[in-house]
């Protein structure tokens, strides 16, 4: 009886000891590997020339998906403004704002020319938030992005890219900010509103 029991025990543990490892590369990522693994996947897109620029756009926006966290961007780009959207205006305004982007930086990683990436290191900001370093290099001079990450469900996810020392949520919060001061939340939004449309147009 004993024996068996002890071989139960050990089975169990076996169990748990593959489910860990099995888990692990999910769960043990680094931010600086998450970072390097997401910038590297774009690059391998942009570098594809036998994709066009159509479809070149609509594989950048799958690898965005998985690597942005759509709702702390939206959050920390609105700042306390975020509180004075309703629940449905913060539905709407994360899928609306993440278009933008999108039509914002996408002209600009398509003029890619096989610029070199560097990644350099990571530096924490607190335990659930850490910045990778990274810095591209030109034939003239090097620009350094660095991204900020969030862990959340056992991932690290961009919520904010600094380039030049230019951050995207400053810089959106500041536009944001101006037009909240003077105008509604529902205002705001018919401004997206308008501006997705004027893209797709």
């Amino acid at each position: 009886m004993k024996s068996i029991k002890a071989m139960k025990r050990r089975m169990v543990g076996l169990s748990l000891l593959l489910l860990a490892l099995f888990s692990a590369p999910a769960w043990a990522a680094t931010p600086l590997d998450t970072v390097k693994s997401d910038v590297n996947q774009v690059l391998e897109v942009l570098r594809n020339k036998s994709l066009k620029e159509e479809a070149k756009k609509e594989k950048l926006r799958a690898i965005y998906k998985e690597m942005f966290n759509q709702v702390e961007l939206s959050k920390w780009s609105l700042g306390g403004n975020w509180g004075k959207l309703s629940e449905a205006q913060q539905q709407e305004f994360v899928p609306l704002f993440q278009q933008v982007l999108e039509k914002a930086y996408a002209d600009k990683l398509l003029a890619y020319t096989n610029e070199k990436v560097l990644f350099d290191r990571e530096i924490k900001i607190t335990d659930t938030r850490v910045e990778v370093k990274t810095r591209i290099v030109t034939a003239s001079k090097e620009i350094p992005i660095n991204y900020r990450v969030l862990q959340g469900g056992g991932t690290w996810k961009v919520y904010d890219v600094v380039i030049e020392n230019v951050s995207l949520v400053q810089n959106y919060r500041s536009q944001f900010g101006d037009i909240l001061s003077k105008n509604t939340p529902e205002q705001l939004l018919e401004t997206l509103r308008k501006k997705v449309k004027d893209q797709k147009s």
